[in-house]
């Protein structure tokens, strides 16, 4: 059989595009940030990860532009060989500060800090245990991992009992990594990061958390799910994205500088790929800078999505419970999900379908998510028009 024969048969997405439910690919030409002009039409934005709603403001913006006039448009190599500029330095040692950790590294994309991480610490009878619901390159670099010789131990979401019986069965003096997503991208619960805590000290395991969704969302001054906790010195690594609060693209990890060190000299998806540009990442510094000028921007995202999520379960619909920026909407039918997003759309407010596989049957949902920069008309107008969709096509009564 041909290789190609399964690309062939793949006709589920055009079967949906026939039907005028397609929920993906749809072009932005314009963003304001809370709004954007899509198909020529402006829209409510109630999907984005911009959850300080930075990647429109000015300072910013003029920050990527002074960098390309400084620096050109690329680094044309890696950050190992002749990629580094001195925005790179500055971006680590901004960060590694404002986390408290010794020391930090950028990577080009935040999934390939997951990955690269993983499978660069986690190798030949060394054990990776990871949450059943962790992000796509959580999973990716466990399965790197395992194709290394690594152990690779999966346990319940966010069930610290279920971690701790995998856990004590493995060899006390073995090397162990549990990875764990901070605020969990599907539905925005925050892991039991004191739970972890305790059965990592307990059994000889270091702690890795993805706080992609958490910083400039929960912690002091947005600084993430360990200082949420009040667990800075107890989480070994801490990673993130720049394409979410901090209004760019790329990947970083914060930790020990032994750690680091070693990563930097190791790590294939760090030494073999091409550097965060510097446009990207002067528009991080520059969005570093307002995170820790405006700590309040944390209090009016969290209101934002707290405004909502309150509003949509008074009427009715089934809601995760969380104190993040993810304010997830059950709807429990794939067809009825794409229907229900479509006619959002049609009315004005764009927000993410998450069907099968991506979530189990039943779970199937349009997932929301907000900014500090949504004003209140706007969380209104949401709120209104999932009450009116949601009754004509019977989610809630």
């Amino acid at each position: 059989m041909d290789i190609f024969q399964k690309c062939v048969d793949y006709t589920l997405a055009d079967e949906v595009k026939k039907q005028g439910l397609y929920p993906y690919f749809h072009a932005f030409q314009e963003n304001e940030g809370p709004v954007v002009i899509i198909e020529g039409r402006k829209v409510i934005m109630a999907g984005s990860n911009n959850y300080l709603g930075l990647t429109t403001r000015p300072r910013v913006q003029e920050a990527a532009k002074k960098a390309i006039d400084k620096y050109g448009t690329g680094c044309s190599g890696s950050r190992y060989l002749t990629g580094s500029v001195d925005l790179h330095f500055e971006l680590e040692e901004r960060l590694a500060k404002f986390m408290g950790k010794e020391a930090c590294m950028t990577y080009s994309t935040g999934f390939q800090t997951a990955l690269g991480v993983i499978s660069t610490l986690v190798q030949h009878d060394e054990y990776v245990i990871s949450d059943r619901d962790n992000h796509a390159c959580i999973v990716t670099g466990t399965f790197i991992s395992k194709g290394q010789a690594a152990e690779l131990v999966r346990y319940k979401h966010n069930d610290m009992n279920h971690l701790e019986a995998v856990v004590s069965r493995l060899p006390l003096d073995a090397p162990k990594l549990i990875v764990s997503d901070g605020v969990f991208s599907t539905s925005g619960d925050i892991v039991d990061l004191p739970g972890m805590v305790d059965v990592a000290k307990r059994y000889n395991a270091r702690i890795m958390v993805d706080d992609a969704h958490a910083m400039g969302v929960i912690g002091k001054g947005g600084r993430g799910t360990a200082s949420h906790f009040g667990l800075d010195d107890d989480v070994d690594l801490t990673m993130g994205t720049f394409s979410k609060t901090f209004a760019s693209l790329g990947g970083f990890v914060v930790g020990d500088r032994s750690v680091i060190n070693y990563l930097q000299h190791n790590s294939p998806a760090f030494i073999f790929s091409a550097s965060p540009t510097p446009a990207s990442v002067a528009a991080a510094i520059e969005a570093l800078k307002i995170l820790e000028e405006e700590p309040e921007l944390v209090g009016k995202l969290i209101n934002n999505a707290d405004y909502v999520r309150k509003g949509l379960k008074n009427l009715g619909f089934k809601v995760y419970e969380n104190k993040t920026a993810i304010v997830p909407v059950i709807i429990g039918d794939t067809m009825k999900t794409l229907l229900f997003w479509k006619k959002l759309f049609a009315a004005g407010v764009y927000a993410n379908a998450f069907v099968r596989p991506g979530v189990p049957p039943g779970n199937e949902m349009l997932r929301t998510s907000y900014m500090a920069t949504h004003e209140r008309h706007h969380l209104e107008r949401i709120v209104e028009l999932f009450g009116e969709i949601g009754k004509e096509l019977g989610v809630i009564a």
